[in-house]
């Protein structure tokens, strides 16, 4: 299994609600939205996002880093140690049934 996993995110700042679900297709390939409440200044979408991804994904956010976008809205996250059923989660948010 690897050490890592890679989620590309669309994220949504200044959303009504925290979502997360749904599919964009922008720079990173097939990626997962999340909308947040944060606004986009000073990293606070950013952050918002992770602890989104962390807990859709059910994972500690220590184990959620940003690995590239954090000026954008297309961005990379990667998942330290990511259990064998993350990939399909993931896909699940995705690409099917949105919460």
């Amino acid at each position: 299994m690897d050490e890592t996993l890679t989620v590309a995110v669309r994220v949504k700042p200044g959303a009504a609600r925290v979502r997360v679900g749904g599919r964009f297709d922008g720079p990173h390939g097939p990626a997962l939205v999340i909308a947040v409440h944060a606004p986009a200044v000073d990293g606070r979408a950013t952050e918002a996002a992770r602890r989104a991804l962390a807990e859709a994904l059910g994972v500690r956010p220590a184990t959620v880093s940003l690995r590239t976008g954090a000026a954008s809205r297309d961005k990379l996250f990667l998942v330290e140690r990511p259990a064998a059923e993350l990939p399909a989660v993931l896909r699940r948010l995705r690409d099917g049934s949105t919460g």
